[in-house]
């Protein structure tokens, strides 16, 4: 510059400045001249050219189809290729007003615009590899783009290309990574190499780094009957599990609806977001156990209002088991028909013969219990009881048919019609046979007919008899037979004090070893099966009792036989005695 008054930069008293005067300066007056050539260096120092390699910001000054005008802050306004500016929609992502980084051109002259060339392109790397490397040092997330699918993995754009490894894209195993092109994901560097444009990315780490934080405020805040909101994960048999946002929670089939739920997707879909009620928590296993039909109020609370004991309900069969059916009234309120409920006939055997899973059927309240959450129906009682006409419409003696509905021990059921069983007691079945089990006489599903003994609607009894049916044997024979009649019979039975004698079909007399003759001296007995006469000797009609006695049977005609044989006797001598009359006289009339 020299002594040049021209120059801009040439400063009075500054070396090869003239001195006024003629004198030299002091030395404070030397510094303070110093300090004011520094401060115009700096004024005029964004005329220099910028230092190789630097990224600057400039300021867009204009744009147009070719380039993109910015001030730099050089005395040269400078020029950066359109090519170099993204691009959305089909126009530039740049306007006027915008600042962009910038870097001069190596070796790049002037244009003839007399612009100096510029690359956005270029300041944009650097400054990308500039914030990697910051990233890679602290450890930090970086968003990126997944550009494409390559071997062994996808490209990601992280301002420069980098590749992330298909193992490194997901916590769990990814079978379609063309899914994540176009997305906008964030990662964490697991290597970097700037010198040979090296950087591989990993979103799993990303992933696990976010779903830990989550996790660890999750667990500080989290409490029982707090309300979460959650994704569900995945669905099992038994329930189904929560992703909370840093700690999966499971949700048992049975906390998922008060209604029933045979399998977890008839409730909950994987993926779909839900609001969940904590039910429990164990902080150091980091178990939480989830509610969802705890966020709606329990029908069971107010089922007293809606239903009341004799009220006609309709509702669908949901299950069938062996002691009856259980009816869905709402969701979450099932009523149970026992199977003594569902017809007035005790014949049914299993509810499925009344009933089907999924048919809609009309029944009454019979009971309600909200605390143990059961509510009792029936069907029988939509008709009226056939007991309450029973008495009108049958009679004590009047005779009725039905069929063998069961047997037992002490007597036969039989079903006179649908809801209705008499009772015919083993007693009252024959009037001659001493019969121990019904079984004897009857046969299951048998038609038979039977006479009304006795009926009592309140008890709901009615007895039956079959032997009544015929006459009574033993009353008929005890009518025309008394004590002292001569009869016969057959041995039946044999005992150690006699024998029995039937003397009637159905009538059995007992013959007592002192009234039979017997050869034999140490026993009185009698073969079975040989017919005998028999005197009798005792009745009782009440107990149905007869004696007999064969001795006296013989001794009797005995006495008969001589009787009759003296009656022949007297008879002959008579006549003798008339016949030698007869002859007397007729002598006498010859003499005469």
């Amino acid at each position: 510059m020299g002594n040049n008054p021209d120059n801009p930069l040439h400063v009075p008293g500054m070396p090869g400045a003239p001195v006024p005067g003629g004198e030299e300066l002091s030395d404070d007056e030397l510094f303070t001249e110093a300090m004011l050539y520094e401060s115009l260096l700096e004024d005029y120092s964004h005329f220099a050219p910028p230092a190789e390699g630097e990224v600057l910001n400039g300021y867009v000054l204009k744009v147009t189809d070719k380039d993109v005008i910015v001030d730099f802050g050089y005395k040269s306004e400078g020029v950066v290729p359109i090519s170099q500016i993204a691009v959305v929609d089909g126009v530039p992502a740049v306007k006027m007003g915008d600042t962009i980084e910038v870097m001069v051109e190596k070796g790049g002259s002037l244009t003839p615009e007399g612009y100096v060339p510029l690359s956005h392109r270029r300041a944009q790397n650097i400054k990308a590899w500039e914030t990697l490397e910051q990233a890679f040092r602290d450890n930090l997330l970086i968003n990126g783009r997944v550009t494409g699918r390559i071997k062994g993995g996808l490209s990601i754009d992280v301002g420069v290309e980098a590749f992330m490894p298909g193992s490194q894209v997901d916590v769990r195993p990814v079978y379609n990574l063309d899914s994540f092109i176009g997305q906008d994901i964030p990662v964490r560097i697991l290597k970097l190499n700037r010198r040979r444009a090296n950087i591989v990315v990993s979103r799993k780490a990303a992933l696990e780094s976010e779903v830990g934080d989550r996790k660890s405020r999750l667990l500080e805040t989290v409490e029982e009957n707090a309300t979460l909101q959650g994704i569900i994960k995945s669905l099992t048999e038994y329930g189904a599990f929560v992703d909370l946002g840093g700690i999966d929670g499971l949700l048992h089939v049975s906390d998922m609806s008060y209604g029933r739920v045979t399998h977890p997707s008839e409730v909950v879909q994987v993926g779909q977001e839900y609001s969940f009620k904590v039910l429990k928590f164990d902080r150091e296993k980091e178990r939480i156990s989830l509610g969802l039909k705890q966020m709606a109020p329990d029908p069971w609370d107010t089922v007293v209002a809606r239903y009341q004991v004799g009220a006609r309900v309709i509702g669908r069969v949901v299950s069938i088991t062996d002691y009856g059916s259980f009816v869905e009234l709402e969701p979450g309120v099932e009523g149970l028909i026992h199977i003594s409920e569902m017809t007035w006939s005790r014949r049914m055997k299993h509810p499925s013969k009344v009933v089907h899973v999924g048919d809609t059927v009309e029944s009454v309240v019979l009971e309600i219990k909200p605390r143990d959450r059961r509510v009792s129906l029936g069907i029988k009682q939509l008709e009226a009881d056939p007991w309450t006409t029973v008495a009108e419409r049958y009679a004590v003696g009047s005779v009725v048919e039905g069929r063998v509905r069961k047997l037992s021990d002490f007597g036969a059921f039989i079903e006179i019609e649908e809801g209705i069983d008499g009772l015919v007691h083993v007693s009252d079945l024959s009037w001659t046979k001493h019969v121990k089990h019904p079984s004897e006489l009857l046969k299951k599903g048998q038609i038979v007919q039977a006479v009304i003994l006795n009926i009592d609607p309140n008890s709901r009894r009615l007895s039956l008899g079959v032997k009544q049916l015929q006459p009574d044997q033993w009353e008929s024979f005890f009518s025309s037979h008394q004590t002292g009649d001569i009869v016969s019979g057959r041995v039946c039975r044999s005992a150690t004090f006699g024998v029995f004698v039937e003397v009637a079909p159905g009538v059995e007399a007992l013959c007592h070893s002192s009234e039979i003759v017997s050869l034999a001296k140490d026993k009185a007995s009698l073969p079975l099966g040989e017919d005998h006469k028999f005197k009798i000797i005792r009745m009782n009609p009440g107990e149905k009792k007869i004696g007999l006695s064969q001795k006296a049977a013989i001794i009797d005609e005995e006495r008969q036989r001589m009787t009759e044989y003296q009656k022949t006797a007297a008879a002959a001598t008579s006549a003798t005695k008339e016949a030698a009359s007869i002859e007397t006289t007729e002598n006498t009339n010859d003499q005469g």
